[in-house]
């Protein structure tokens, strides 16, 4: 019978003294970062978006992440606010036809979608574990 997340999830292990981030926008920061949310030591992905087990420095295990669709949601709408004005500006304001403003546009918003997707999911993963979530124990600075 395979165990439920609930009954994998252990105390953590002890960190370091000032290893935990001092807040909510800490832990986001090493998220968006790509870095250990808990310690801040890099390397929280192995591949593009398949985070490592366990942390090499502290041994937290993030294999309790559920981040599903959420970073590529994030990454839509962060594309789509930064690309709009650019749309806009372009579609007015340049002598540009149809498929030179496809060809402008298509390539940077692939880019800017690869590019914000690992960071997305790095945010996702801090945010489950600062808010204690699908098995996380909630941790904080100073007790």
């Amino acid at each position: 019978m395979a165990e439920s997340t609930s009954q994998r999830a252990s105390a953590p292990p002890p960190a370091t003294a000032g290893a935990l981030p001092s807040g909510f926008g800490a832990a986001m920061a090493r998220g968006l970062r790509c870095t250990c949310p808990r310690c801040g030591a890099p390397g929280l992905f192995r591949r593009w978006l398949k985070p490592v087990d366990r942390c090499a420095a502290c041994d937290m295990d993030w294999s309790l992440q559920r981040a599903d669709d959420f970073p590529a949601y994030i990454a839509i709408i962060v594309t789509g606010h930064l690309l709009a004005p650019i749309m806009i500006a372009l579609a007015t304001d340049a002598a540009l036809g149809p498929l030179g403003l496809a060809a402008v546009l298509f390539p940077s918003a692939i880019a800017m979608m690869l590019g914000l997707l690992q960071p997305a999911k790095g945010v996702v993963i801090a945010l489950q574990w600062w808010h204690g979530m699908h098995g996380f124990v909630r941790e904080r600075a100073g007790g």
